[in-house]
């Protein structure tokens, strides 16, 4: 399901995109995320969401990490996946100082997973919203997702799903057992755009 309307306000989402820059700044200078203190933030901040965080520099990607399912208070799991964007992602460096200034921050806060029912890839593929869907795909031995942004570099339902497959390390043309497909919506937001 997606979120029935907007779950966050303006000044909501103004606020976690602050808490997520301050969480990178706080990371550079104690090699950790800062930690929050839930009755400081409105009650929406409470609630048990996934996030996920992206950093861009001069737009490109420059980090992005987060969660899939639900396993904190949404102010805590942004505040961690900030720090984690600018310090774990595999693909990049740690961010450093310099570039700390120049970060623009995205957030997006999942709804959770459904499977979808298929029963073969062209039936999946009929079913998927472009522009629309967040995508889980899972087998016992791979496991990728791309958030539903990726369509403005992907807009074809096809290369997105192949792409998607190739990030598992799963092989374009292939069709591995035990396939399972999950749905999500984000609500997502930046310092550019809330």
């Amino acid at each position: 399901m997606q979120f029935s309307n907007s779950l966050l306000n303006l000044e909501q989402r103004k606020q976690l995109l602050y808490l997520a820059r301050e969480s990178v700044r706080f990371g550079l200078e104690h090699g950790h995320a800062m930690s929050v203190l839930l009755d400081q933030y409105p009650e929406i901040f409470h609630q048990e969401l996934a996030s996920f965080i992206t950093l861009k520099l001069d737009g490109r990607l420059r980090g992005c990490i987060g969660h899939l399912k639900a396993s904190q208070p949404l102010v805590s799991d942004v505040v961690e996946n900030a720090w984690s964007a600018a310090s774990k992602d595999s693909r990049f460096s740690k961010v450093n100082q310099l570039e700390f200034p120049q970060l623009t921050f995205h957030i997006s806060v999942l709804t959770t997973p459904k499977p979808i029912t298929f029963k073969s890839e062209e039936d999946l593929l009929s079913q998927i919203k472009p522009a629309l869907d967040g995508l889980i795909l899972e087998t016992p031995s791979a496991r990728g997702t791309f958030l539903p942004s990726v369509w403005d570099q992907l807009p074809r339902v096809e290369e997105f799903w192949s792409n998607l497959k190739s990030k598992a390390g799963i092989a374009p043309d292939a069709w591995p057992e035990n396939l399972k497909v999950y749905r999500y919506y984000t609500e997502s937001f930046s310092e550019h755009s809330s």
